[in-house]
């Protein structure tokens, strides 16, 4: 963690709503995904990282999903490039481990691949298109 700003595992039936404010502006907001599609059903069923500033406000957020797929990786605009993405990956990739995953895979807009690279993920399979942004789907394998 920074100073500016601590990670910790979410407790979705208490942040739902900071979840669900985060994601909408950054996804269905910014990125014009829509609603339909952002929410999935399954969030409930997942584990959440939060990421909150000194004041206790969401700034960043992911998934993990039962079967070790990470997701809805999200950072408000004005924390991005300032590690807050990093260290929620790799919260999520370590609480993966604790469940005894034995890999982790994500699906990358295709514009972050490097950022995914550099905690250690590989690109596999074609690129495809979601909500109508380019993507490529990305593994790790954990020791």
């Amino acid at each position: 963690m920074t100073a500016e700003f601590r990670v910790r595992i979410a407790d979705w039936s208490r942040d739902e709503s900071k979840l669900k404010a985060l994601r909408h502006d950054v996804f269905v907001i910014e990125q014009h995904v829509p609603a339909e599609i952002e929410w999935d059903g399954i969030d409930a069923g997942s584990c959440h990282a939060i990421a909150e500033d000194v004041a206790g406000n969401a700034i960043g957020c992911g998934r993990l999903l039962p079967d070790g797929h990470i997701g809805r990786m999200a950072v408000r605009r004005e924390w991005r490039g300032r590690g807050v993405g990093g260290v929620l990956l790799e919260r999520l990739v370590e609480l993966a481990r604790e469940l005894g995953h034995a890999r982790v895979v994500l699906n990358a807009q295709t514009h972050a691949l490097p950022f995914y690279a550099r905690f250690g993920f590989a690109p596999c399979g074609p690129e495809y298109l979601e909500a109508g942004i380019a993507h490529q789907a990305m593994v790790r394998t954990l020791d």
